[in-house]
């Protein structure tokens, strides 16, 4: 597959009077990746995203789509792209319907036979007028109007709000079916099982500034697993191993544990508990929630432990 450069955020800051909020956004989407970019609500994840739809101007940095400068051509770029913002605000005196095929024109679309497939799927009642919608429904409208279009990159800012846990579940799926399609998709949640489902990258976001960057599997790497462990003899010297941190014995012969233990000591650890006859052991790696807990509580942004 081209690994062709869709998105590629350098350095951006973004000033409102005398605050800062976005201090040092880096990220970078190529074809058929889908780019989780994660933090809590006030992180920056909106203003980097209404910059990269060329909404507003950086105050430093870069923004490119397509190559393309995010401020200067945005009119070009929104040919090839498609954005659900996290609150839809549709045309009041229009039906569901109405506003597809609207959304679908101003974007150079025309409603198909996958619309009304996306229609059937999302169980949208489309002859409703778009001011008795919950807020469910109206983001059905906007995500059935996206998912129609035929663009190479996709921008989804909080996209599951309002939905139930069904519809999340189709979500998730035209994800996946455009990412085989060699699309590329930025999706910015604060939902963390959401992203670790669907995402080839994550970059979290603190305080306006990205903190890191990668692979859901590179970044356990950087962080701990937890441990259980039973033995037949007493597990003498493990408060002392390398990288083992939080030990709890839950026996007084010393031969049930838990503990956690950074990623690239797992080895030597695992060496230990061998030369006591391992009789059980369970090890679970950490999760998108692990690592994003990790990061929001050190004070300086840096991983815990560090």
């Amino acid at each position: 597959m081209d690994n062709k450069m869709i998105l590629d955020v350098q350095n951006l800051q973004k000033n409102f009077g005398k605050v800062h909020a976005l201090k040092d956004v880096n990220l970078q989407l190529h074809s058929g990746e889908v780019l989780g970019f994660i933090g809590p609500n006030g992180a920056g994840k909106s203003t980097t995203i209404r910059v990269i739809l060329g909404l507003i101007k950086e105050s430093g940095g870069s923004a490119t789509v397509f190559g393309e400068d995010a401020w200067k051509d945005s009119v070009k770029i929104h040919q090839n792209l498609a954005y659900v913002p996290g609150d839809v605000y549709l045309w009041s005196n229009l039906t569901g319907g109405q506003t597809i095929d609207m959304l679908l024109h101003m974007s150079g679309q025309t409603h198909t036979a996958k619309t009304d497939e996306l229609i059937k799927e999302f169980k949208l009642d489309t002859s409703k007028k778009n001011r008795t919608y919950s807020k469910g429904n109206r983001q059905k409208v906007a995500l059935i109007a996206a998912f129609s279009t035929d663009v190479d990159l996709y921008i989804f800012d909080e996209p599951t709000s309002g939905l139930d846990p069904l519809n999340e579940l189709i979500f998730q799926r035209r994800v996946a079916e455009l990412k085989e399609n060699g699309k590329s998709v930025l999706l910015s949640s604060h939902i963390l099982s959401e992203v670790e489902k669907m995402c080839d990258t994550i970059s979290i976001i603190r305080e306006g500034k990205v903190i890191e960057t990668g692979s859901l599997e590179s970044m356990q790497h950087l962080t701990r697993n937890v441990v259980a462990v039973t033995t037949a003899s007493p597990l003498d010297g493990l408060d002392k191993a390398r990288g083992v941190h939080q030990l709890n014995f839950k026996n007084d012969q010393h031969t049930i544990a838990e503990f956690t233990v950074d990623s690239d000591e797992i080895g030597a650890v695992m060496d230990l508990l061998a030369k006591n006859s391992i009789v059980q052991l369970r090890t679970t790696p950490p999760t998108l929630e692990d690592l994003f807990l990790r990061y929001y509580h050190s004070d300086d942004g840096q991983k815990v432990g560090e």
